[in-house]
């Protein structure tokens, strides 16, 4: 099954073509149903509440082609599937239920464990300078500490690879470079393969989506001011 909820911005999120994939609607009609809900929220003078629990984005299909979906928190999901009331659809919104909890669940433990981990470390180097005879041996110990957490901080961090809204900011620099530079539908594919060749050639990955986090200002720079060979 599709993943029903994916983390955004360290926020539990689903989107408007995961709603009409699972419970078999078009996506027009979901686009729709949301609208009618923010209309709704808008007149009740709920706008923060719209602005907060519905963000505009886009998708890019498999022809390279960008189209509008939307993202819904939990709250949003819930005024917008009020209305899908078959059995089978009660079904997938206890599904959809059932996952937002997982995922919450997910980022508090991601935080907890970020700050337990913090902690250990601190604690094991006081630890250490208790142990130590001079002062001066403490500060030694301490440093070399501070040192090599600092090392492995920076090897972890030099490991980390996009997320899934880096990856999909990485994909509407590069629809929105080719959509610029052609506008001829039928040269468009071709295009968008020499260019996830180049990123791929760049920075040495065999997928976009394995770009390190850290190269992704680059990536988009490099996108920015790329020119397909043939027009070169």
């Amino acid at each position: 099954m599709t993943q029903l909820v994916f983390i955004e911005n360290n926020k539990a999120v689903t989107d408007s073509l995961t709603v009409a994939d699972v419970f078999k609607k078009s996506h027009d009609k979901v686009i729709r149903d949301i609208e009618v809900q923010i209309e709704k929220l808008n007149l009740a003078n709920e706008k923060e509440f719209s602005l907060s629990n519905f963000g505009e984005s886009t998708y890019t299909n498999e022809r390279g082609r960008q189209y509008r979906k939307i993202n819904l928190s939990e709250d949003a999901f819930t005024l917008v599937a009020m209305s899908y009331v078959t059995p089978e659809a009660m079904k997938m919104k206890v599904k959809f239920i059932q996952e937002f909890k997982r995922m919450r669940e997910q980022i508090e433990n991601n935080k907890v464990k970020i700050l337990d981990d913090r902690q250990i470390r601190i604690e094991s180097m006081r630890l250490t300078l208790e142990t130590a005879e001079r002062q001066d041996e403490m500060q030694k110990v301490l440093g070399h500490h501070d040192r090599k957490i600092l090392e492995l901080e920076h090897k972890v961090e030099e490991q980390i690879t996009l997320t899934s809204g880096e990856q999909r900011r990485l994909q509407k620099g590069i629809a929105t470079k080719v959509y610029e530079i052609c506008n001829d539908p039928d040269s468009r594919p071709s295009l968008f393969r020499e260019l996830h060749r180049e990123i791929k050639d760049r920075f040495g990955v065999a997928s976009y989506k394995d770009l390190k986090k850290k190269e992704l200002q680059t990536a988009l720079r490099y996108i920015n001011s790329w020119v397909p060979r043939k027009a070169s």
